[in-house]
């Protein structure tokens, strides 16, 4: 997916809502997944975020909101260029959030999916914001 520039419109500056893409707004970056609700298994199965970085390279926090209700575990798994680089797994706790905001350095043109799943079934939410740095070729 290509990304989206101007939070999503020509005009530029306005939330217009969640999406899969990353926003661009001069140097900094940002997206929402909304409340994206898992279907219930024992891995990370639903996509939050599927976006290609430009000709800059970001530094972003990855950080996620979710209610516990019971007994079920929550996945995270971030990829590169179709490489797995963060796995997260909490065995049906508060504990998940301990490594929240996770800060990530994603290079030129990269291809990133982030996927989750509530063991359960549950809604979740993730949310990038960071900076980028422009490349000179």
């Amino acid at each position: 997916m290509a990304i989206i520039g101007g939070a999503g419109n020509p005009v530029g500056g306005s939330f217009t809502g969640p999406a899969e893409a990353l926003e661009v707004i001069g140097d900094h970056a940002y997206a929402y997944s909304g409340a994206l609700t898992a279907a219930g298994a024992d891995e990370a199965d639903t996509t939050a975020f599927n976006f290609t970085t430009g000709n800059y390279y970001s530094v972003l926090n990855l950080s996620a909101l979710t209610g516990f209700t019971g007994n079920e575990d929550r996945y995270v798994e971030v990829s590169m260029n179709g490489t797995v680089i963060i796995s997260v797994k909490a065995d049906a706790s508060p504990d998940f959030y301990n490594v929240f905001p996770l800060e990530m350095i994603i290079p030129t043109y990269t291809d990133i999916l982030v996927k989750f799943g509530v063991s359960g079934g549950g809604v979740f939410n993730l949310a990038f914001s960071g900076r980028i740095y422009r490349t000179t070729d």
